[in-house]
């Protein structure tokens, strides 16, 4: 069915608080669930709705936490979400990362104890609209092997990066360090489709076209051995930074029942005036122009900011099977 962004936002919504997750959480995440709709990544849109609310009425977050926030020297910070929804948090830590980016040229912003956080580019695009450069790392439950094992030991551990253009949108980078973000077999799996050969493997290793299957398995690396050490990255600048869990230690998202994740991520904001006021714009521009002789190119994030556009005006064709189970779950307050 088609939805515009206010009916996705309100079903959201309405969806989240039905679970028990006190308003402001609950609008917050609606917020980010919707705009991913509009850009176009389902599997981190209305997808996660009764995900999200399966985890409330199971522990595995807490309804109404509320942030700490511990400064760190001149320009960081540590940002505790005490088991709550990650958006809320990670929307302070990106508003926080550029105040004291604004001040002091860098600001970095860790978040411990923390949740699924969704479209990872979406915060470092804030960051950029506001005139910097920004970067973005999180860790995820496990889900891939270690180079030349067999066992789930770190997340898919998405990252992204944006930077300012002048005049125009930012260049947004935005990567799962698996071959495909995972949420894409959730999408698949609520659907009855399959799943290219490629994307995961079952329990035991072997090739699977069955989501379920690769659910329970393990998501192959992007780039093979180079993503999995990307992800081992990530994996210890948010860990090390911030204190959160370990991949290993966090029970998957896709399961109703398990631990609080406390996972955590790690945004670093940058002014880029460093080198002069114009030199960065300028520098970009000359690259911009680059590119643009090159038919047939494509910017980062283009694409998601075009589809934005198309939504807002047109609206968004969502999974009704999706959809059902959110109407469903608000009259029954997730109880059955």
């Amino acid at each position: 069915m088609n939805l515009s962004y206010p009916e996705i936002l309100a079903l959201a919504n309405s969806g989240l608080k039905a679970a028990g997750i006190n308003s402001k959480a609950a609008y917050e995440t609606a917020q980010f669930l919707a705009l991913a709709e509009l850009d176009g990544l389902a599997s981190h849109g209305l997808a996660r709705v009764p995900q999200y609310a399966a985890h409330a009425k199971n522990g595995r977050i807490e309804l109404d936490p509320k942030l700490r926030v511990r400064p760190f020297k001149t320009a960081a910070a540590l940002v505790d979400a005490r088991d709550g929804l990650a958006f809320p948090a990670l929307r302070f830590a990106t508003d926080l990362s550029v105040n004291l980016a604004s001040k002091n040229g860098l600001g970095l912003v860790a978040v411990t104890n923390s949740h699924h956080f969704g479209v990872a580019g979406h915060y470092v695009e804030a960051a950029a609209r506001a005139g910097y450069v920004s970067l973005l790392f999180g860790n995820t439950p496990a889900a891939m092997p270690m180079v030349g094992g067999s066992k789930a030991i770190f997340g898919t551990n998405p990252l992204a990066a944006a930077f300012p253009t002048p005049g125009g949108d930012p260049l947004v980078i935005d990567m799962s360090l698996s071959a495909v973000a995972r949420g894409k077999l959730l999408v698949a799996a609520k659907n009855g489709q399959a799943i290219p050969e490629g994307w995961a493997l079952t329990a035991d290793g072997k090739p699977t076209t069955d989501p379920q299957e690769g659910l329970k398995g393990l998501m192959l690396p992007l780039g093979g051995d180079k993503g999995a050490l990307l992800a081992l990255i990530v994996e210890l600048l948010v860990v090390g930074l911030s204190g959160s869990r370990f991949s290993y230690e966090a029970d998957s998202f896709f399961d109703p029942k398990g631990n609080r994740p406390r996972i955590g991520q790690l945004i670093l904001t940058i002014d880029p005036g460093l080198a002069g006021a114009s030199i960065f714009a300028s520098r970009i521009q000359d690259f911009l122009q680059v590119l643009s002789a090159d038919a047939g190119t494509r910017l980062p994030g283009q694409r998601r900011f075009q589809q934005r556009a198309t939504g807002l005006s047109d609206g968004v064709t969502v999974s009704d099977v999706v959809v059902e189970e959110i109407q469903t779950g608000i009259r029954q307050s997730w109880t059955e």
